[in-house]
């Protein structure tokens, strides 16, 4: 199975959707199929997803000619079926806007920005998939369209210069620290 993952506001579904049809592949998505299931409890306008009880649902599922999407994906997809995984990266002060936008909570903008500048979704897909099979992009100022070659030349096999994000460090230069992680 083939994985695009990242924090929310990254851009995975839309590169799903033009990598799906690019490539013939099936889209696995995590929420939809949290949903679908019923594996979730409402909370605070959030839904908190029973990891447990969805992995076992989509290890079941058909991974040969799939793209499994969300930020989930390092925490229920078991290693042995995973080819590969994208994980799209994106400026966390782009990103806040991005939040504002889909009307977050201050708390939540303030989690997923936090989890985006310290790259916990990339470490833990290195951490369940191997760092061979794990690739970040930053699609912070990139056409969809240039995303959505970088990730098919990476599902294809190809060799692609993997972009160098680091967050921590542009927090740390413009002294916003406080900003993005006020408590």
């Amino acid at each position: 199975m083939k994985i695009i993952t990242g924090n929310p506001g990254t851009g995975k579904h839309t590169i799903a959707k033009l990598i799906s049809r690019k490539l013939n592949l099936e889209i696995i998505d995590i929420n939809k199929v949290a949903i679908n299931e019923g594996v979730f409890k409402k909370n605070n306008g959030t839904l908190d997803v029973d990891v447990d009880k969805l992995k076992k649902i989509i290890n079941k599922k058909d991974s040969e000619n799939s793209v499994l999407v969300g930020h989930l994906a390092p925490y229920v997809i078991s290693p042995k079926n995973v080819e590969m995984a994208v994980v799209l990266r994106k400026n966390p002060y782009k990103l806040q806007s991005t939040y504002k936008k889909r009307k977050y909570t201050n708390k939540k903008s303030l989690e997923n920005t936090g989890s985006e500048i310290l790259g916990i979704v990339y470490y833990d897909t290195i951490r369940e998939f191997g760092r061979e099979k794990t690739f970040q992009i930053d699609t912070s100022n990139k056409a969809i369209s240039f995303t959505a070659k970088k990730v098919e030349s990476i599902f294809k096999g190809n060799k692609v210069k993997e972009d160098n994000v680091d967050w921590l460090q542009l927090v740390f230069k413009k002294r916003d620290m406080r900003k993005f992680f006020p408590y």
